[in-house]
């Protein structure tokens, strides 16, 4: 089942969201929106993405009650097991929903941007599953700290696209892609990979997540009988967040979004220092839509910082800025060090390696347990065995 809560003529939550792209990108962007529109609630797409979920992505995911992390913190933690769907992270969701929508659109080729790798590895397995050509924009920062999803991405036939312009990551990957687009888009389809970006991305990508949210609401109740004080997921762009904050927006839960607090000294004159949008950032543009982001006062964009790839993002979805404006979503920070202990303590208390990026979620579980309350859910929305080479060498320095 697709979220209801999508309205092709409404671009914005409140002030946030919205279309700012050039002209030469609307044809391409209008069209994505109306093939959306149209297949959203058409029951043989729903069917089909319904079974590609559950027969070839594995879900649904587990909800486990960490007990040993409960027994240290002293409250009952439940973990969302987005580390278990294939390809390693929550990402599949939202590629299978958008490759089934590029198919009956009649393209043949997808490109797409990724940081941590996670994005670039699901659009890869959907493009080997699905029979699309599919080329991969990646940070050359990026590209060096997660060898091992670049290496994954190419063995599904993927071509993985050095991008050596700005800072090397995340945000200008998604500037080559939509290069790449504007000249493309007759039989190209841009598979977007986070909440964010012109409307209709941020709408569709939460509703392909939600998944996550609406799974986790029934197996907690059949876990423990009601709903979680808080939930806890770590935030870049934020569709592992919006994923499982969907669904519970309405209900008397806690929402904690999680950001990179990077090195840990906060922000700086000529860099944020972290990927905190939500918690550092202004109003501006970025990437189609206007939303919270890292700038200056000049509105350039500041370069963000973490250790993990996926969090190294100067902005956030629109529905999240919205969200916390309005005071429901909670704008947190975990740094680097808060990060590596909670990548350390979950794989020792539990024995699952969470991705960094969820690390920060819980390292920030682990240094506020108070905030969560008696009873709560922490998104794991990947697993770290991509994040191994990166720990060991900064450990090592």
């Amino acid at each position: 089942m697709i979220s209801q809560t999508y309205d092709a003529d409404d671009t914005k939550f409140g002030r946030y969201g919205g279309r700012f792209v050039p002209e030469i990108l609307m044809p391409p962007v209008m069209e994505v929106a109306e093939a959306y529109e149209r297949l959203r609630t058409s029951q043989d797409f729903r069917a089909d993405l319904d079974g590609l979920l559950k027969s070839f992505a594995g879900r649904p995911t587990p909800l486990y009650h960490a007990r040993n992390l409960s027994r240290k913190l002293g409250r009952q933690i439940y973990l969302k097991r987005e580390d278990l769907v294939h390809g390693g992270a929550h990402k599949l969701n939202n590629t299978l929903g958008q490759a089934l929508v590029a198919k009956r659109m009649g393209k043949t080729r997808l490109i797409a941007e990724t940081g941590a790798g996670q994005h670039g590895v699901a659009t890869a397995i959907v493009g080997a599953n699905l029979g699309f050509d599919v080329q991969v924009y990646m940070g050359e920062v990026d590209i060096k700290r997660q060898k091992m999803n670049v290496y994954r991405m190419e063995l599904m036939g993927a071509e993985v696209i050095p991008v050596r312009s700005g800072s090397r990551t995340l945000k200008d990957a998604i500037n080559e892609a939509f290069r790449d687009w504007a000249a493309t888009f007759d039989h190209t389809y841009y598979l977007f990979g986070t909440a964010a970006g012109p409307h209709p991305y941020p709408a569709m990508v939460r509703d392909f997540q939600s998944v996550i949210g609406r799974e986790a609401k029934e197996q907690i109740r059949e876990a423990d009988g009601q709903l979680p004080e808080s939930i806890a997921a770590c935030v870049g762009g934020g569709s592992n967040a919006m994923g499982i904050f969907a669904p519970f927006l309405k209900d008397d839960v806690r929402l904690i979004a999680v950001e990179a607090g990077g090195r840990g000294r906060g922000r700086t004159e000529r860099t944020a220092d972290n990927g905190a949008s939500l918690g550092c950032g202004t109003d501006g543009v970025l990437h189609g839509a206007l939303t919270r982001i890292l700038q200056d006062p000049f509105g350039q964009i500041l370069e963000s910082y973490s250790l993990a790839a996926g969090l190294d993002y100067p902005g956030v979805g629109p529905e999240l800025a919205y969200l916390t404006e309005k005071g429901r979503v909670i704008p947190r920070m975990a740094d680097d060090k808060t990060a590596l202990r909670g990548f350390r303590e979950l794989s020792s208390l539990e024995g699952i390696i969470p991705a960094l990026e969820s690390a920060h979620a819980v390292g920030y579980a682990l240094q506020n347990p108070e905030e969560l309350g008696e009873m709560a859910i922490i998104n794991i929305s990947g697993r770290g065995d991509k994040d191994l080479q990166t720990v060991m060498e900064y450990e090592n320095l």
